[in-house]
């Protein structure tokens, strides 16, 4: 099993960039394909982003795509989301989550494991 402990959330301003960390625990973290997803007040948590066992394929939402980008360590056991022009719609918790998968998915059901989130928020 894997635990996951997001970081690097803040405040910043319209334009600005952002780099949110997932780090995880277990010997097994190779084994588990990536997600991040979000939830903004009075939403239903949504898909970001996902990334492949090692790394070799990444999925985007159509909303983050060209700005975010998704990537992974697994030396370090760590999942990464890079966030670049920043919009105030952008503002949510971004939970981090793993799957036992072996195909791309954007369900969260999906979803075996999640973190606690961290809070962006993107002022105008």
């Amino acid at each position: 099993q894997v635990q996951l402990v997001e970081s690097g959330g803040g405040l910043v301003q319209a334009g600005g960039s952002l780099r949110l960390s997932c780090a995880a625990s277990g010997r097994t973290f190779s084994n588990y394909g990536m997600g991040w997803f979000r939830q903004a007040p009075g939403k239903e948590r949504e898909f970001v982003a996902a990334i492949s066992w090692y790394g070799a394929s990444t999925y985007y939402a159509d909303s983050v795509k060209g700005r975010f980008t998704i990537s992974r360590d697994n030396a370090k056991n760590t999942v990464y989301l890079q966030m670049n022009s920043l919009k105030p719609e952008d503002t949510a918790i971004y939970y981090c989550a793993a799957t036992a998968r072996t195909y791309f998915t954007s369900r969260s059901g999906d979803y075996d494991r999640w973190g606690q989130g961290t809070q962006v928020t993107v002022s105008a």
